[in-house]
């Protein structure tokens, strides 16, 4: 028989199972969007990490404090809405291009989309939650502003409530042009930011997409006429995104002539072609 040594114990440490509701793939993913956009502005992380985005976010808000200050000492506006998305388009390229890694390359070099994936949460939910995250993030960064210059502005009138009409159409339109930019743009970021898992390759993949693609629509502006020089913004996601401006609001820097269905067409297909980039990615990822 055997001794009292080879007895075995069994002991109840209060283990219960788990009886309360299953909230599944949605609240997976809104909680996963929200940690995402706080993220994206270091919310909850180490101050080191806020210093970059609450800084640009700042500097675009301080801007707009001057803005408010001039365009009321003057006739007309030296900026409107639209106009601050297409001067911001540039920082915002910045920001994007840091924040994106933040966002993803940590997961894939931690590896840890397992532990998303032990959840209800799918591959492509992951992806698609952090491209809206993203997204969401760029047009806080050109949205800010936009509200500031309104409230300044509305409140200066000398209009009356037909003012602050003008005024609100007007930021309508600077929002709209906002999430137009903040989604070419993190279409375009994100698949780069998840190629790698160090954070200063994938930022420096996306800042050369615009660093070498500025001077060819440069050279094409100046040597082209006519057509070459109208289709030329489409090389380039500034020039691209500031043609959109052109074409629905009359407002940006690049002039398109008659193609701004043009420039619209392209940038919905870098919006498609990014979000699909974005999710056969993290189906190749392994877990």
């Amino acid at each position: 028989m055997p001794g009292p040594e080879n007895t075995g114990v069994i002991h109840d440490i209060g283990y219960q199972r788990y009886d309360g509701p299953r909230l599944g793939r949605s609240y997976a993913s809104r909680s996963l969007f929200t940690h995402s956009v706080r993220g994206a502005y270091g919310l909850g992380r180490s101050a080191w990490a806020k210093v970059l985005p609450v800084g640009v976010l700042s500097l675009a808000c301080m801007a707009a404090l001057v803005l408010v200050v001039v365009n009321t000492q003057l006739p007309v506006q030296v900026i409107d809405y639209v106009g601050i998305a297409s001067t911001f388009t540039y920082s915002t390229i910045v920001f994007v291009a840091v924040v994106a890694p933040e966002l993803v390359s940590t997961d894939l070099r931690g590896n840890l989309l397992s532990l998303y994936l032990s959840r209800p949460l799918r591959r492509a939910d992951y992806a698609l939650t952090k491209l809206a995250a993203l997204a969401t993030a760029a047009f806080v960064m050109l949205g800010a502003p936009m509200l500031i210059l309104f409230l300044g502005m509305a409140f200066s009138t000398d209009d009356g409530i037909s003012g602050v009409f003008a005024e609100a159409g007007g930021l309508l339109q600077g929002l709209v042009a906002a999430a137009i930019h903040a989604a070419v743009l993190a279409a375009l970021a994100l698949p780069f930011a998840a190629l790698s898992g160090r954070r200063v390759f994938a930022t420096g993949m996306i800042v050369a997409v615009s660093l070498l693609t500025a001077p060819i629509f440069g050279a094409l502006t100046a040597f082209s006429t006519g057509d070459g020089a109208y289709l030329a913004g489409l090389v380039n996601p500034v020039s691209l995104v500031n043609g959109i401006d052109r074409w629905l609001f009359d407002g940006g820097t690049v002039d398109v002539g008659p193609y701004g269905v043009m420039y619209g067409l392209v940038a919905l297909a870098v919006v498609a072609a990014g979000t699909a980039c974005t999710v056969w990615r993290y189906k190749e990822v392994k877990a």
